[in-house]
């Protein structure tokens, strides 16, 4: 997408452009939800190497997109961002405490660090339950993503921010395929479900990404901090759950190409249309 172009058609508020981020991640994210109504049975390879195409893309966008920029907007100081980064990756660290690790819901294993609370209940509602649980542990690794694409337009810099919003709209794509395959896993066996899960853990990154563009643009001091914090979430989602999910079942090759290619295809959005 031209930036002149979006600039022209969404107008110089980067509040508005940030809004605009979210939705078309979203809709992609919804894209790749909608898979599961056409492509009723993907096979665990599959989804292991889509689900490394999008670990790819955040990996490489977290730095052309995030870091890098970052430290360009302190004038080469990279503690600000580094700090971010900290942040973030603790953010999620905690937050993970919470809910159960995504990989575990994916494979229905238990984690080993904790009995699942749903262990004592009846066969229904345990797997409600686990659905609930499911449900709030992908819209928490939705939020980064929503965080900087808002974050991206909040700097400023549209030539930085669209590419960054194309690539973790891609991402999503597969993302969302894997939330539905993964919501039917959990319990919600109706395509109908498993639809309005992807759809819900798509709309988490609107508001963050309207949130993002906001503060930053209010408050420049934060840009470098807010970069580095939704990039340092974005490597803890990468590292501590897709990664493991997608190297659990014997399809590591797949999945590492599957990497290698999302970071060839951010790489080129960045160059191309930065």
């Amino acid at each position: 997408m031209d930036t002149e172009l979006f600039v022209r058609l969404v107008g110089e508020n980067v509040v508005v452009q940030g809004f605009v981020g979210g939705l078309v991640i979203a809709f992609m994210n919804l894209t790749g939800a909608l898979l599961v109504l056409v492509w009723r049975d993907p096979s665990e390879r599959a989804l292991d190497s889509a689900l490394g195409f999008a670990a790819g893309v955040m990996l490489a966008a977290s730095f052309t997109s995030l870091i890098l920029p970052g430290i360009d907007a302190t004038g080469g100081d990279p503690l600000p961002v580094l700090f971010g980064v900290v942040l973030g990756a603790l953010f999620l660290d905690q937050a993970d405490r919470l809910v159960p690790h995504v990989h575990y819901l994916f494979t229905g294993q238990k984690r080993p660090d904790a009995a699942s609370p749903a262990d004592s209940l009846p066969v229904d509602t345990a797997r409600l339950s686990s659905a609930i649980l499911f449900i709030l542990a992908i819209t928490l690794h939705n939020m980064p993503e929503g965080l900087a694409v808002g974050v991206g337009f909040g700097s400023g810099q549209p030539e930085t921010a669209i590419p960054l919003m194309l690539a973790i709209g891609i991402q999503n794509i597969p993302e969302g395929l894997a939330v539905s395959i993964a919501a039917i896993n959990a319990g919600l066996d109706r395509r109908f479900y498993a639809v309005l899960t992807g759809i819900r853990s798509g709309l988490v990154e609107i508001p963050l990404a309207v949130f993002g563009a906001w503060a930053v643009s209010i408050a420049e001091p934060l840009l470098p901090y807010a970069m580095g914090f939704a990039a340092g979430a974005m490597l803890f989602v990468i590292s501590d759950e897709i990664v493991p999910e997608t190297h659990t079942r014997g399809h590591e090759r797949v999945a590492t190409l599957g990497t290698m290619a999302g970071v060839v295809v951010m790489l080129y959005l960045d160059v191309s249309l930065g």
